[in-house]
């Protein structure tokens, strides 16, 4: 029976330890502040691309002729 109880209890510790293991793992995975670094790496690397970037201003060139058409027009 002493065997049968220590087996048991080492399963129980392994499975505690592979727990904490995963909980400390998406604690880090869902950190906000890591999450908020993460997105502004990935704005600034999609705003590098130049077809990105002049793409954007020519939306915006286009938003903002419609706008003034829309006032003087």
């Amino acid at each position: 029976m002493a065997r049968d109880t220590d087996a048991i209890e080492k399963e129980i510790q392994q499975a505690r330890e592979a727990l904490a293991g995963a909980l400390d793992e998406l604690s880090e995975r869902a950190n906000p502040q890591r999450l908020s670094e993460q997105g502004k790496e990935m704005a600034a690397q999609k705003w590098a691309d130049p077809r990105v970037k002049y793409a954007v201003y020519a939306a915006g060139a286009l938003v903002g002729l419609l706008i003034l058409r829309k006032l003087f027009g």
